[in-house]
């Protein structure tokens, strides 16, 4: 059970990545109503990514792996959530223009800052992938 919960976690991973880079490049096209369609789906795909991310790692944390004391107590781990919690953070802005495409025109000139906020995901999310090695291999114990 063990693996199967880690292999759906890299999965969910390996979505959420995807979704964002998707998101990079539908905004680089022209805005219309199908591309605003489209952000939304990727965005979506982001989403739900993230919260299988989040409730698959939480319950290998506390039923699957070393156990939540063995977490808690590793700066990397602490640093990791930290970071998942920014990038969630980060994503509301672009959701919130995403959805509001839906409804009115899309607004070319929000999408340099979507642009920032997105590559600034990508950022945290490589940065997530450092705190994951290091967690992996004991770096980082507090105790």
């Amino acid at each position: 059970m063990s693996a199967a919960f880690a292999f759906l976690h890299h999965v969910a991973a390996f979505v959420l990545v995807a979704g964002i880079v998707v998101e990079l490049v539908l905004i680089r096209q022209e805005l219309n109503a199908a591309a605003a369609r489209r952000l939304a789906l990727a965005d979506m795909a982001v989403g739900l990514s993230a919260g299988v991310l989040l409730v698959v790692g939480l319950l290998r944390v506390f039923y699957f792996e070393k156990g939540a004391a063995f977490y808690f107590q590793n700066g990397a781990f602490i640093a990791k959530m930290a970071l998942f919690v920014a990038v969630a953070l980060l994503s509301i802005y672009p959701t919130v223009k995403f959805l509001s495409w839906r409804k009115r025109a899309p607004d070319p000139g929000s999408v340099p800052a979507i642009r920032r906020v997105l590559h600034l995901e990508l950022v945290g999310v490589v940065l997530i992938l450092l705190c994951a090695a290091l967690m992996a291999r004991g770096i980082g114990q507090l105790g």
